[in-house]
């Protein structure tokens, strides 16, 4: 927010309160990255996600890859054995944890890789999740011959709409099976999944339901019809949204709720607000700060400057609280976790732990 020399700025200037001054000064000179809820409104948690399924949904540029991220990093600190399932492909997830996507040590899709004590990584591709299946589930082991080529899995995914989001979910369920279906491979007792962006999301959860009703019969119909069933079990998985506190990113989430209600009959389970403003001011300030900015011909240019920066930041502030006052009232009874916005351009490891940390004491 306000550079580091700004602080100065405050302390002694006749034409600012002592007390607000104060404030700005120490706001300026702190150098936080998480910060507590802003006053007047309340995050309403209390759901445990003790679901062992949790789908990160939201739209591009939320967070999302973030919060998966941060989220897998809690349970593997609360001694769960977690992996964390990526499906855009970006290597954003393996990024997180400082591999480079381009490390010649980083896995091949669907591979799982232990990126910390109890915590795994994969990137999910479904021309990979076929292959598995055709080896694991068809009786004629045959055809994993006939379709392992990754050119003639495209061919057949894009010939069959849906396929590929049916593959990629089937992928995500054998993950969270109490008993793995691939030999040797173990159980995990949390999977979290850095899901697509909105649209795509329900698409990857409606497969297994669609492909369910239109084969009917046959192991794929009785394959996706257990998919379908544990995806809309809200015991089974966990449905949590990444908003931040802006108009276009909150519409698109409440229209995310609206399709899983029309499409699958489910409702989020729990909604975190991303970036969310500190609250640097009581109320009132603003309008002793915008007073004293109109009537200060005496200020200095940088005091000037400094002012208006903090009346911009509590409009930001402000218009962010309607947002989130927006989703409280089109989600009732939803959880609401506001997480603070991060100052600084680096997102790290360290970063990364105090946002797992942040998690843990709102879930």
């Amino acid at each position: 927010m306000f550079a580091h020399q700004h602080a100065a700025l405050f302390a002694h200037d006749p034409g600012i309160p002592a007390s607000i001054s104060q404030r700005i000064a120490s706001e300026a000179m702190e150098d936080r990255t998480t910060a507590p809820p802003a006053p007047g409104t309340t995050p309403r948690a209390g759901l445990a996600l003790e679901q062992r399924l949790v789908f990160v949904l939201g739209k591009g540029g939320v967070g999302r890859t973030t919060m998966a991220a941060a989220l897998g990093l809690l349970y593997a600190h609360r001694g769960a054995r977690t992996v964390i399932a990526e499906l855009s492909g970006r290597g954003e997830l393996l990024s997180a944890f400082g591999r480079p996507p381009t490390d010649p040590a980083s896995p091949a899709p669907n591979d799982e890789i232990e990126v910390i004590e109890r915590l795994y990584a994969v990137q999910i591709e479904p021309d990979r999740a076929l292959a598995e299946y055709l080896h694991e589930q068809l009786p004629l082991r045959v055809l994993a011959d006939v379709f392992g080529a990754t050119r003639t899995l495209g061919f057949l995914a894009a010939a069959t709409p849906g396929l590929a989001e049916l593959l990629s979910a089937g992928k995500i369920w054998e993950l969270a099976q109490p008993e793995r279906i691939i030999p040797g491979a173990r159980p995990y007792e949390r999977v979290i999944v850095d899901a697509p962006a909105s649209g795509h999301s329900i698409a990857l959860l409606a497969a297994p339901q669609a492909f369910a009703r239109t084969a009917r019969t046959g192991p794929i119909a009785r394959q996706a019809a257990r998919i379908s069933e544990a995806l809309l079990d809200r015991t089974q998985t966990a449905l949590l949204a990444v908003a931040t506190p802006e108009e276009a990113a909150v519409s698109e989430l409440l229209e995310l709720q609206e399709a899983l209600r029309r499409e699958l009959g489910r409702e989020l389970d729990t909604v975190l607000v991303n970036a969310m403003p500190p609250a640097r001011f009581e109320d009132g300030d603003a309008r002793v700060l915008e007073d004293a900015l109109a009537g200060g011909a005496a200020l200095s240019e940088d005091v000037r400057r400094a002012l208006a920066r903090a009346i911009a930041d509590d409009r930001e502030l402000r218009a962010a609280r309607t947002q989130v006052e927006r989703l409280a009232g089109a989600l009732p009874g939803t959880p609401l976790i506001e997480l603070a916005l991060s100052r600084g351009g680096e997102f790290g490891a360290a970063e990364l732990q105090t946002l797992a940390q942040g998690l843990g004491e709102a879930l």
